[in-house]
């Protein structure tokens, strides 16, 4: 591996954001973002059906603007709340910066009512010169929603309340769980750590501390489960009313699928054809409990190694091993990766306030993305480093476009960090000599595929079930049967489950926080096992193609980016696609 430069764990610095939240340029962005919202509220009498195109392509350009700046302070209190979650200051900036772009949304809307309001011959003539500024996919995408668009008093009392209302209960979710702290014992220490470290241990080559650190994880979480299940409940209750009640959307995850630009019969496609391959990662846990001579797995050694070892990798290795895997890819690839860390914009230190996981967050197409990470120096460790700066690498290969089309669709989102991942692993099985190491990271492969394929759908199907469920006024306990009833349905008899796995859903913070997201990370991991397929088949000649998929970010439709380079994700045909490779993968496993 070739030695690019030497790097330790750091922690971020948000000085291009902001250099504080009651600093003068923080002030001033309020002050300007007042200003400009009051100048594009002065088009308000001049919007009609015949009004001058100029002046309907400047109130466009300066909401753009105007976007740019709001999107930079958002992002700024997102991240300094992440860094520390018990930050008191942070949380009450987040708090206030939130109320305050409710208010400016609210101020706002006019236009997008309006817009939504022109008929189809009406609007042609403003999305035709649009297209000159490339403002036409923008306009597009809020007309999308017209049929599902209430009343602006109507939409501007659903803004007010949120932010006292589900947002206010998502933070409050978010605060609740990222507090927890854990105690198990380690080499006969008793540990306190985050939820980040105690997940390090569900990867031990320990039985008994796998077992006990999940045990731990869902002894805590249902200590509050009645509390978070509750504020869940309030959630889904909140998106009935206001989405299938008010907007009128045929389903609850028909919003998600509209926000993500894609036909429900092709999500339901999705689902379908991975419920039909549950048997696919059956047939893995059966062949993996084989290796670690055991009769059955049990849910805690999902993650299990499959040999002895406790191998580190030192962070500098790992940076430089993801480096070194892009730049042989594409030099362009890891020219934009060593951006983030030139920019100081990673955070990859382990602090008992940090918020766990992993997440890239880009706001501005012209600054370089923020990676956040918590590196642990486990092999699954330098996967996550490469896939979220593949996250931050797809938004700076799109950030030609204006700041309403760099980002793509969730179901697009996946694509970048889950190829770089892939990529990744192929360059880690070359540098790695041990043959037990190597044979546990292709464990460890599949083991992701099913982390980010079939469990995410069954979230998904339990999503789908739950919003029913409560709607006709499931309790707790009902909600808990219905899971565990989805974990025997998805394991089958290849997975012993145990009782406290009930608890699982609530501490899921994507079902608070985003509905039905889940299922953009099974749709953008068979995808890449399609594309990756390509790639090897074709070479360096598949690069132009991939790199134009990027490029795109978010300026069309999924589907027109997709067919453009030759994918339908119409036919149940590509997605079994996605699941025959993965079935490949297992077929090497028997073999080893």
């Amino acid at each position: 591996m070739i030695k690019m430069t030497q790097y330790l764990p750091s922690r971020w610095n948000l000085d291009d954001l902001f250099p504080s939240h009651e600093s003068q340029q923080m002030k001033n962005a309020f002050e300007i973002l007042q200003k400009e919202v009051t100048q594009i509220e002065s088009y308000r009498e001049k919007l009609s059906p015949d009004m001058d195109i100029k002046e309907f392509l400047n109130i466009v350009t300066k909401q753009e603007k105007f976007s740019r700046l709001a999107y930079r302070m958002s992002q700024f209190a997102g991240l300094w709340f992440y860094e520390d979650t018990q930050n008191q200051a942070a949380q009450a900036f987040q708090a206030k910066t939130q109320q305050f772009m409710a208010g400016i949304q609210n101020k706002l809307l006019f236009f997008s009512l309006w817009w939504k309001s022109l008929s189809e011959e009406e609007a042609t003539p403003f999305l035709n010169a649009s297209k000159a500024y490339n403002y036409d996919n923008f306009l597009r995408q809020i007309r999308k929603f017209k049929p599902f668009t209430l009343e602006e008093a109507e939409e501007k009392i659903i803004n007010v309340k949120n932010v006292t209302g589900v947002s206010a209960f998502r933070r409050l979710y978010n605060t609740i769980t990222n507090r927890y702290a854990f105690e198990v014992e380690v080499d006969n220490e008793k540990k306190k750590l985050n939820r980040g470290q105690l997940m390090s241990l569900v990867q031990s080559a320990d039985p008994d501390l796998r077992s006990r650190a999940y045990q731990e994880l869902y002894r805590v979480y249902g200590e509050d489960g009645p509390i978070l299940g509750q504020i869940y409940q309030i959630l889904v209750r909140d998106f009935a009313n206001e989405n299938l009640e008010m907007r009128g959307y045929p389903a609850p995850i028909s919003w998600r699928n509209l926000h993500n630009d894609i036909p429900d019969e092709v999500v339901d496609t999705l689902l379908n054809v991975a419920q039909q391959n549950v048997s696919v990662f059956q047939r893995y846990f059966k062949l993996k409990a084989k290796s670690l001579n055991l009769s059955k797995l049990r849910r805690y050694d999902i993650y299990a190694p499959v040999t002895e070892s406790t191998k580190e990798y030192d962070y500098d290795y790992a940076v430089n091993l993801v480096l070194n895997t892009f730049n042989k890819f594409n030099p362009k690839l890891a020219t934009l990766a060593k951006r983030v860390f030139a920019d100081n914009h990673i955070d990859s230190q382990i602090r008992p306030t940090k918020v766990t996981g992993a997440f890239c967050s880009s706001s501005d197409p012209v600054l370089t993305p923020y990676v956040l990470t918590n590196y642990n120096g486990k092999a699954s460790d330098i996967e996550t480093l490469a896939h979220e700066l593949g996250h931050a690498i797809h938004a700076m290969l799109a950030e030609k476009h204006n700041v309403f089309d760099f980002h793509s669709t969730l179901p697009l989102a996946e694509t970048a960090s889950t190829f770089s991942e892939m990529l990744l692993v192929d360059e880690l099985l070359v540098e790695e000599e041990n043959a037990e190491v190597r044979r546990d990271i292709l464990f460890h492969q599949v083991a992701e595929a099913y982390a980010t394929i079939m469990r995410q759908i069954y979230f998904a199907l339990f999503e789908r079930e739950a919003h029913v469920m409560i709607m006709k006024d499931a309790s707790i306990d009902n909600l808990n049967e219905a899971y565990v009833k989805n974990l025997e349905t998805q394991f089958g008899d290849s997975i012993e489950v145990s009782d406290e796995f009930k608890w699982e859903w609530v501490s899921i913070p994507h079902i608070f926080d985003t509905p039905f997201y889940v299922y953009a990370y099974s749709f953008g991991q068979l995808l890449v096992l399609s594309l990756y397929k390509q790639y090897k088949k074709e070479g360096k000649q598949f690069i132009p193609r991939y790199l134009e998929i990027l490029s795109a970010g978010g300026s069309a439709p999924p589907m027109k980016i997709l067919d453009k380079a030759g994918i339908n994700i119409r036919t149940p045909e590509f997605w079994q696609g996605g699941f025959d490779v993965i079935s490949e993968m297992i077929d090497q496993l028997e073999k080893l």
